[in-house]
Formats: structure tokens, C-alpha cells, sequence
């Protein structure tokens, strides 16, 4: 039974997690828009990238860092990673008494309200084998196509910031060209590394066709915290954690590129 009332939860702390640094650009949003929220982060550098590894490893991954932000009293937690919310959510979102937002399956409802046809998805190996992208937008339209391609390599090019690398570029542009085979309308990056990549993508198209899930993710999550009087109503700046499960030096330096950490990562 819970015991908090929804009151006395509202200064509690919202816990975020990703593989890596990529979830900082939904972290980022986030605090845009609810600045007051006390917030933890944590990154699981020691098993990044997620998206080459098997479903019951992901699963493994997630369940750890979800008793931690169990064992940190959070009121809500945010899967900001793709690919946590495409294999390991469904089996883990009721084993918690807080609130898990996965980012795939809250941002795909807005989504599928767009004016467009046939919509491409950029996302993970483990994202795309799942189906989670196509099963959740066609929930709401099922007039929408679809495309889905995987990306391996793309998160390690964000990760070591080897943007300017002959490899990397080739690697951006082979799967982008074989994407646009499909002329779609718009491309999800379905990986929060990859909205840094824009960049690179708009040496060959309109920026305009990308769509970075993270804003309305955020928007929703901010939405939902309302609804539920779970809201931090403070006007002072929430209070920051971030840990790390390696590599705390590499998290702080990789991580100013999406948001700048003030303070110093724990390494657990």
C-alpha cells in the first residue's frame, strides 16, 4: 500500500536512465520545462551501448537501475532510453510503486497524430527487432507506413564524439540513404544519441524531417506529473544527482554536449 500521499511525493526526486549520455537530451528538455523537479540521472556506461545487447540483458540492466531509484524513494521514473522502452518495460512496468514513463510508447500517440504518410524510424538494433516503434504508432493510426532501420554504430559516433571521422560519415550517410529509398515524411530518431547527429543528417536534407521524440516525451511526462499532483511546487531550482555505473570522468566530459553537469558523477 502506499503510503505517501500524493502531497507529501510532489518534492520527491524523478530518476532518468540511459545507457549512456544519450539520455541527457531528454534530461535536458525536461528540465526546460519543470526546472523546480529534484532529479536523478543515471548512466549505465558500463554495459552502453544497450542496443547490440540481448532482451534478457537489457531487461537485466533496467531492473537494476530501477531498485536503485526504488532504493532513492523516486515518485516517478523515465526510461529515457529507446531501447529499455522497446524490450524491457512491458515486463518490468508493474513491479514498481512509482510511475515509469517509457519514452517509445509516451511520445507515439502525438506522433501519430501527425500529418503523414509514411514515417521512417532511426533507432537500435534491439528497438527495431522489437516492433515496439510500428506496433505504437499504428495503435493510433494504423494509416501511417512505417519504415524501420537499424543504426549500429551510430551511438558509439555520439559517445566518442568522432563526428568529423571518414568512417563515421560514412556510416551516417549509408543508413540515411538507404532510409530515404522509402521517401518518407518525416524520420524519428529513435535513439537519444541520435539527435545529435543532425548535424551530419542535414548535409543531405531539410533538417525539418527529423523528429526528436524527447520534446513531446517531456511535454507528456510534465502533462502527466499535473494530472496527477505530482508536480514539485516549489519555485526554487530542483536539485541534481548523477551516477554512473563507470567511467565517471568520460560520463561528465561526453555529457556537456547534451547538458552541463554541475556536479561531479557517482560512480557506484
Amino acid at each position: 500500500m502506499d503510503v505517501l500521499s500524493n502531497n507529501n511525493k510532489r518534492n520527491l526526486p524523478i530518476g532518468f536512465c540511459d545507457s549512456g549520455v544519450g539520455g541527457l537530451s531528454v534530461f535536458a528538455k525536461f528540465k526546460q520545462i519543470m526546472p523546480n523537479e529534484n532529479t536523478i540521472y543515471y548512466g549505465d556506461l558500463k554495459n552502453v551501448p544497450y542496443g547490440s545487447k540481448s532482451s534478457e540483458e537489457i531487461t537485466g540492466y533496467l531492473k537494476k537501475i530501477l531498485d536503485f531509484f526504488e532504493a532513492k524513494n523516486v515518485k516517478a521514473a523515465v526510461l529515457a532510453c529507446n531501447t529499455t522502452s522497446a524490450v524491457a518495460y512491458e515486463k518490468l512496468k508493474d513491479n514498481y510503486n512509482f510511475k515509469i514513463y517509457p519514452i517509445i510508447q509516451s511520445s507515439a500517440k502525438i506522433i501519430a497524430g501527425l500529418n503523414v504518410e509514411k514515417l521512417g524510424v532511426f533507432a537500435t538494433s534491439a528497438t527495431i527487432k522489437s516492433g515496439v516503434y510500428e506496433k505504437e504508432i499504428n495503435k493510433y493510426n494504423s494509416n501511417i507506413k512505417v519504415y524501420l532501420k537499424a543504426c549500429p554504430g551510430w551511438v558509439e559516433i555520439v559517445e566518442d564524439k568522432t563526428f568529423e571521422k571518414e568512417e563515421s560519415i560514412v556510416l551516417v550517410k549509408k543508413y540515411f540513404d538507404e532510409m530515404m529509398q522509402n521517401k518518407p515524411d518525416k524520420i524519428i530518431l529513435g535513439c537519444t544519441h541520435y539527435p545529435f547527429l543532425i548535424g551530419m543528417l542535414s548535409k543531405y536534407t531539410n533538417i525539418g524531417i527529423f523528429i526528436d521524440p524527447a520534446i513531446y516525451f517531456a511535454e507528456f511526462i510534465k502533462q502527466d506529473l499535473i494530472i496527477k499532483e505530482l508536480n514539485n511546487l516549489s519555485k526554487k531550482e530542483g536539485e541534481e544527482e548523477f551516477y554512473v555505473s563507470a567511467n565517471p570522468e568520460q560520463f561528465k566530459i561526453s555529457g556537456e554536449l547534451f547538458y552541463h553537469i554541475k556536479n561531479n558523477p557517482i560512480l557506484l
